[in-house]
């Protein structure tokens, strides 16, 4: 993506969900549904273009942009606008607890040998999926949990009761050593990003749904600084995302990992 779309595309679909959310806002509401139809027919007021897929103006503002000045001033101190899945072609504005995940930079970074094929590498077409094989072909899912995990499904779409459409990026199952069997549900993040508790709920909540004998373990990863890769379990809790545990890993030729590197992993490890 261009610089120059990067900075058109929020400003564009900034407006049209001000627009939206003003329609239904009341001072002291704290949720209110809106259609998805409501999309085009703003685009029309405001004679706006509309993205060729409508679901992209609601995808950005729930895990990419920030929502316009405008709507975050209406929230009370310590909470925040989040839009939900309300059923069929149906949305929900809703003020939920501010909630922040962001990579601990004091952990240490560990190395783990790069099994990355080369031609995968060489022909990834987004950070997401760069992200999502790089964990794959190196299978961080196992090495964080601690379980063997296998890749189900990737870039699900489903739906789901009271919620709607939803996508998970990938979807892993996994067995551990005494036999439970787990399922996971994969975020995968690049840099501008965000974790919010919209995602980590829909896929807890589908995971439950879907696989009610299955322990659910939602992971998040996002690349980092200097060629990291940051690995979250992520819960909700009280209505707030919480991170259950996080590790940093760096990728690197077997070569370059030392004595000393295994010296310390030894250490954090007992």
């Amino acid at each position: 993506m261009s610089e120059n779309k990067a900075v058109r595309k929020p400003n564009r679909y900034a407006a049209i969900i001000e627009r939206i959310f003003f329609s239904h806002y009341e001072p002291g509401a704290r949720e209110f549904q809106f259609a998805r139809d409501e999309i085009v027919d703003v685009a029309t007021q405001l004679e706006i273009v509309l993205p060729k897929n409508l679901g992209d103006l609601i995808y950005s503002f729930r895990y990419r942009y920030d929502l316009p000045e405008s709507i975050l001033e209406t929230a009370e101190e310590g909470l925040e606008w989040i839009i939900e899945g309300s059923g069929q072609a149906l949305y929900r504005f809703r003020l939920a607890k501010l909630s922040r995940i962001v990579p601990n930079e004091q952990l240490i970074t560990v190395k783990i040998p790069d099994s990355t094929p080369e031609i995968i590498t060489a022909y990834a077409l987004s950070d997401e999926q760069a992200l999502l094989a790089k964990v794959r072909y190196n299978r961080l899912i196992d090495i964080f949990l601690g379980i063997t995990a296998y890749s189900l499904q990737n870039h699900l779409r489903t739906n789901l009761k009271g919620m709607g459409q939803l996508e998970i990026d990938e979807v892993y199952v996994g067995v551990d050593r005494h036999g439970r069997q787990f399922i996971i549900p994969v975020q995968a993040k690049g840099g501008s990003d965000k974790h919010g508790v919209v995602q980590t709920h829909q896929d807890i909540a589908f995971s439950r749904a879907k696989f009610p004998e299955l322990l659910c373990r939602a992971v998040s990863a996002q690349f980092m600084s200097n060629d990291r890769i940051a690995m979250f379990e992520l819960t909700v809790q009280d209505g707030e995302i919480k991170v259950v545990e996080e590790k940093h890993y760096r990728l690197v030729p077997a070569k370059e990992i030392k004595g000393e590197d295994l010296a310390l992993y030894n250490l954090s490890g007992k």
